[in-house]
């Protein structure tokens, strides 16, 4: 069962779905995992890892940051990392006081960007018993390919200059079929995003403010790996994934403490989410309910 629900962070409204498992009964209260999308995702994009992980006995808050989707805030396609996880934090507080959820046995499930949030939310946030992370963000320069850095970082400060003047509020594609004028270069990028806007989320918005982007490559979640720990925390990753590289993902996998997994897809980044689901979703679900069940 999903129906629509919205809580407040930093007084913004931020839309959400909440799924409760199908034999739920009243007054019972389950654990729950609160997911959050990728990089300038929106929450429909969450829906079959949300299905999935209901299926398997939890209840499940997934929602939209902050100037992104259904949710509030100006200027739209603002994606700070800060502001995001201030967002991840206030959603655990809402689906705290839920009466259909269990505050002791909450969990968290991130992706791609989000897979970076849920790492610093689980350093930071004691109230979390068991992180999951798919294709994570670890260092966030890694999503620009070296031969690409310079122009962007030229681009990002010529963007400074102006806000500093003006506080004009620039944006710039985040997919385009010539990746020489977005912020995507992966070449997956274009053809996927634009295919799951037309039949999964026409609410995705192809852009992002420079400011955005300006922050996101300054990020860093994989810094606040070693603090996970005592908290249970599992790493997908995907072997094959150009977007957020493998080999970033799993070296810093190595500056985790126990308890710890990881887990390998045969596959690229998007991929994750479709030949590789099964696989992820189930190594997901199966350390939540090690954990939380």
């Amino acid at each position: 069962m999903r129906k629509d629900i919205e809580f407040k962070s930093q007084g913004i409204r931020c839309s959400a779905f909440l799924y409760l498992p199908g034999e739920a009964q009243p007054g019972q209260r389950h654990p729950v995992i609160v997911m959050g999308h990728g990089f300038s995702g929106v929450k429909e994009m969450l829906e079959p890892h949300a299905n999935y992980f209901c299926g398997r006995g939890f209840a499940v808050v997934a929602f939209d940051y902050r100037f992104l989707g259904a949710s509030a805030g100006e200027p739209r396609s603002q994606i700070l990392p800060a502001e995001q996880i201030e967002d991840y934090r206030n959603a655990i507080t809402f689906a705290s006081l839920l009466p259909e959820v269990d505050a002791q046995r909450i969990g968290i499930w991130g992706t791609s960007m989000s897979g970076g949030h849920v790492i610093c939310v689980g350093a930071l946030d004691r109230r979390v018993k068991c992180v999951a992370c798919q294709v994570p963000l670890i260092e966030g320069m890694a999503l620009v390919p070296p031969e690409f850095r310079e122009a962007m970082l030229s681009e990002v400060a010529a963007d400074r200059l102006q806000r500093y003047h003006t506080g004009a509020v620039n944006t710039m594609p985040i997919v385009a079929e010539d990746a020489r004028s977005c912020f995507f270069q992966d070449p997956d990028s274009y053809k996927i995003l634009m295919t799951v806007k037309k039949v999964v989320a026409p609410s995705w918005e192809n852009q992002v403010t420079m400011e955005s982007i300006e922050k996101t490559l300054e990020y860093a979640p994989g810094l606040y790996l070693p603090r996970v720990a005592p908290t249970p925390f599992l790493m997908i990753v995907a072997e094959k994934d150009t977007l957020t590289p493998h080999d970033v993902a799993v070296s810093a996998f190595a500056n985790a403490a126990e308890p710890k997994k990881l887990e390998i897809l045969p596959c690229g980044h998007f991929e994750a989410y479709t030949v590789g689901f099964d696989q992820a979703a189930g190594a997901a679900a199966d350390w939540f309910q090690r954990y939380l069940t």
